[in-house]
């Protein structure tokens, strides 16, 4: 897995997030690390690139995914924060991701990270209900609650809880969907910051997001744009959908 995810990378998909991992949260003050903090909640919550409508109890959803973060407004913080290396304009995160469709309009789905040239890992989780399955003239509506879980930062703990609802309707093989809903970002530094500062930081940010999913048969393609605090991502995957 890790070597699929590093070969993404190497064929230009994906870059690594930054040439150098996150050890020098001690160097920043509470602002820097407030906003340290919002990228990585916008980075690093649950994106679903994928529409609204059940998967059914036979259904699978597989991919290899990335996706990239716009951190250029606070480039100068990632770079002291990684140890004064080269500023850091876009976060870049491949996953592994599956679901898998069950009864009654409800999906399940998780998938893994690990971002090459850093120390950061990621995994997460989603729990999706359909409260409309949708149909040839109506759009399918769903509810999806979801957690991630930063890895491998011995300095940061932090996680991201998500709640969001969405709509989509397939038009043959593509199938355009729009979604908001709301995160909760939990960060907290094993370090004390500038001036012995206790860096930790409990928040929330909203979120909107659009895509399109495209079913080719054997191949499945989905992009999404997304803005959490009003940060931009944007996300590609390519893999299976039936």
């Amino acid at each position: 897995m890790k070597k699929l995810l590093a070969l993404l990378c190497t064929l230009g998909i994906a870059q690594p997030a930054m040439a150098a991992s996150i050890t020098t949260l001690g160097a920043l003050n509470q602002a820097e690390f407030r906003t340290l903090s919002e990228d990585l909640g916008a980075a690093l919550s649950y994106k679903p690139i994928t529409p609204a409508e059940a998967l059914g109890t036979t259904g699978f959803d597989m991919g290899i995914e990335v996706t990239q973060t716009d951190t250029s407004k606070s480039a100068q913080i990632w770079s002291t924060a990684t140890g004064g290396g080269d500023s850091v304009s876009k976060v870049y995160v491949p996953r592994l991701h599956i679901a898998k469709g069950l009864p009654f309009g409800i999906d399940v789905a998780a998938f893994y990270s690990k971002i090459p040239s850093t120390n950061i890992s990621l995994v997460g989780a989603e729990l999706r209900y359909a409260i409309v399955e949708g149909g040839i003239a109506t759009p399918a509506i769903a509810v999806r609650g979801s957690y991630t879980k930063l890895g491998g930062v011995d300095q940061l703990a932090l996680n991201t809880k998500g709640l969001d609802i969405s709509i989509s309707k397939g038009f043959a093989m593509l199938t355009p969907y729009a979604g908001v809903g709301q995160v909760w970002v939990n960060s907290s530094a094993n370090v004390n910051g500038v001036g012995n500062v206790t860096l930790s930081e409990n928040f929330t940010q909203s979120k909107v997001f659009v895509g399109a999913n495209l079913n080719l048969g054997l191949t499945n393609i989905a992009a999404e744009v997304d803005k959490t605090g009003g940060i931009q991502s944007v996300s590609l995957k390519l893999g299976f959908r039936f």
